[in-house]
């Protein structure tokens, strides 16, 4: 094989290889393997000059362009028309079908039935990627204009999911949206001098940066909708063209729904409402269009926007106010935070006038002051959180500086790492307070009618100083609290009374150790059967527990190092507290080591009640359907996973199914 031909091999190779990877989560070989190939091109196209337009060293980002060239785009890319309210989307649809209906009443051959397709509507940065007709990009530029954008070629190719070369042999425009997502900016803002300040800058900042060795830093994906040329064969409808763009192998998102009424829309506008905060990319809205192609060119186009597709935009999740001060509160773990307190301002449908900082550290790589103009996001229920200054400069502004004494009990503050804490863990109010009602919390012991007001009192009024001085309560005591009476006081020392008898995960769980959650406390206790067993443990014996690694471990061995936990938990025992561990031997079910992933809504059980049922019966329950999944739990409104797990070919399951299968 001459060199030449060996070069088209393995770019070839290592192209599939990369779909494999990035797409498909399905790598055929190792990581050692593909870097062998890789290196073996590398030296390959430096030995002899060829370098493939379509080669993966392409995606590497290397040097700096001093401008950025115009483009001119072979169709024109529009911009959408925009809905904010269930009442305009109803007046779009109405104005659209009355055109259609009239069209028909004239003419003889008849448009089709009215389909709308909706998709989401990505936060992000407008891409237009040229193929030619051998299928090789030849060309990445903004949107500009619509008509004239820049080139960023270069920058477009760091896009690992974006195919360089395309089995199709005609010229044609792709439309898309880069993105970065979740995960890729905080795994950049965690190694960054200057942090980004959200998302969608993320990438624009990325596209629009000279220097590509920075674009491919800030790893960007993209999503691709849109044919906006094409010298090949029309397409018929849009779904037609969505499964080219599927075909011919570029990143799509699985969400694509068919809807003939506002009823229809509304519903799967709710659906993507309420999984917006948990995606991992920004979205800020759907993108409603007619389906038939004939359609949409009778329709045609208003001097702005295509009159068969609008956008329906929900409300802001992020938004810019003033600083107005810094409050520092004391945590549980006895940890000193810093809250921002906000000008008020209007956002995702609430007033927000409190956001959290995280730590020092974190906001001096912002540059946050008091004073600042700045980023707020706000995600569903998640509390709002700083981003960064809209505004850079001193002026008027004053530096937020951590507190000499606890501002709770006035200790002195001692600084760990990042973090700063309060060392008096027992008479520091908050501390004791929140130590109390996580111990007394469903998930933990489990102490009915145990509120945060009730913790208080016992603090204040009781001097309860110690988990264990739970169990010392007497009646007379309860009955000296405000709004405690004969009924409520019994109820109270009989709930204390029967955590006595308390599983071990529970309890470990109740013991607040830092980085161990519920999951991990079953995991633990399974591993160890006894609580001296887990005291015990070393590093090496505990990062062999599934799920469990260094940084959980140490948390676990730092925890029970301190004496004062020790003799807490000694306390406990001698109060009568008894956490048992019962080996529940997983009995044999079609679930037991299968992974499953639940969608929609369920009848009998909760989001936790089911993942904790699945790990009962001995399965994985995973949040994202792939090739590894085995079943899909589909509930009511089940959306695009089940769409995912159909086209997969993963057995799907209903609630009434999953039921007779445990029984």
């Amino acid at each position: 094989m001459d060199i030449e031909s060996k070069i088209k091999e393995l770019v070839e190779e290592l192209n599939r290889f990369s779909v494999e990877y990035y797409k498909m989560d399905n790598p055929s070989i190792s990581d050692k393997e593909y870097d062998e190939k890789y290196y073996e091109l590398l030296n390959l196209e430096k030995e002899t000059g060829i370098v493939l337009p379509y080669s993966p060293s392409q995606r590497v980002g290397d040097g700096i362009l001093g401008h950025f060239n115009k483009y001119t785009h072979k169709g024109r890319l529009w911009s959408l028309d925009k809905a904010q309210t269930l009442q305009e989307l109803k007046d779009w649809t109405t104005r659209v079908k009355k055109l259609v209906n009239d069209y028909n009443l004239q003419n003889i051959e008849k448009l089709p039935e009215l389909k709308f397709v909706l998709t989401k509507k990505f936060d992000g940065l407008t891409v237009n990627c040229t193929f030619d007709e051998n299928g090789i990009m030849i060309k990445s530029a903004t949107r500009g204009t619509g008509l004239i954008g820049e080139e960023i070629t270069a920058q477009a190719k760091t896009i690992k999911t974006l195919p360089l070369k395309v089995d199709y042999n005609n010229i044609f425009e792709i439309h898309g949206e880069a993105v970065m997502t979740k995960k890729a900016f905080e795994r950049y803002n965690k190694n960054s001098e200057i942090p980004l300040k959200n998302l969608r800058n993320g990438a624009a900042g990325a596209l629009r940066n000279l220097n590509i060795k920075e674009t491919a830093k800030r790893n960007l994906s993209a999503f691709f909708y849109d044919i906006g040329y094409n010298q090949g064969p029309s397409f018929k409808t849009y779904i037609e063209m969505m499964n080219f763009i599927k075909e011919k192998g570029f990143p799509y998102d699985d969400y694509i729904k068919e809807c003939t009424t506002l009823e229809e829309m509304e519903k799967e506008i709710a659906y993507i409402e309420s999984i917006r905060a948990k995606l991992d990319y920004d979205i800020d809205g759907v993108v409603i269009a007619v389906d038939d192609i004939r359609t949409r060119e009778f329709l045609g186009y208003t001097i702005k926007f295509p009159k068969w597709a609008i956008a329906y935009k929900f409300e802001a999740e992020e938004a810019t106010t003033t600083l107005l001060d810094v409050e520092w509160n004391v945590g549980r773990s006895g940890r000193v935070a810093p809250t921002a307190i906000l000008e008020p301002v209007e956002l995702a449908g609430v007033t927000v006038k409190r956001a959290t900082l995280n730590n020092l550290d974190d906001i001096n790589r912002k540059g946050v002051r008091i004073g600042s103009r700045v980023f707020v996001r706000r995600s569903n229920d998640v509390i709002p959180e700083i981003m960064g200054v809209a505004s850079e400069g001193l002026e008027g502004t004053t530096e937020i500086t951590i507190p000499k004494n606890c501002p709770a009990c006035d200790s002195e503050i001692v600084q760990d790492g990042v973090h700063y804490f309060c060392e008096n863990t027992l008479s520091c109010k908050p501390q004791m307070v929140k130590s109390i009602v996580h111990f007394a919390c469903r998930e933990a012991m489990n102490i009915e009618g145990f509120s945060e007001k009730t913790a208080e009192q016992l603090f204040e009024k009781l001097e309860i100083k110690s988990i264990a001085d739970l169990y010392r309560i007497k009646k007379e005591q309860l009955l000296d609290l405000d709004k405690f009476k004969d009924k409520k006081a019994d109820k109270l020392l009989k709930a204390i009374e029967s955590s006595k008898n308390c599983d071990l995960a529970s309890f470990i769980y109740a013991l607040g150790i830092p980085n161990v959650g519920k999951k991990t406390a079953g995991d633990l206790t399974r591993k160890f059967k006894n609580l001296q067993n887990i005291i015990t443990a070393d590093l090496e014996i505990l990062i062999q527990v599934q799920d469990i690694g260094n940084i959980v471990a140490e948390s676990v061995i730092d925890f029970f190092k301190e004496d004062k936990i020790l003799k807490s938990i000694e306390e406990l025992l001698n109060q009568g507290v008894k956490p048992i561990f019962e080996d529940n031997e997983v009995y044999e079910n079609p679930f037991r080591n299968k992974t499953v992933v639940v969608t929609g809504s369920l009848n009998n059980y909760g989001r936790v009640e089911i993942k904790e049922k699945l790990e009962a019966l001995g399965a994985k329950a995973a949040t994202s359907v792939s090739k590894k999944t085995d079943y899909l739990l589909a509930g009511e409104s089940a959306g695009s996973k089940l769409e995912k797990a159909i086209e997969l070919g993963i057995k799907v399951i209903t609630e009434e199914e999953f039921l007779t299968l445990i029984k």
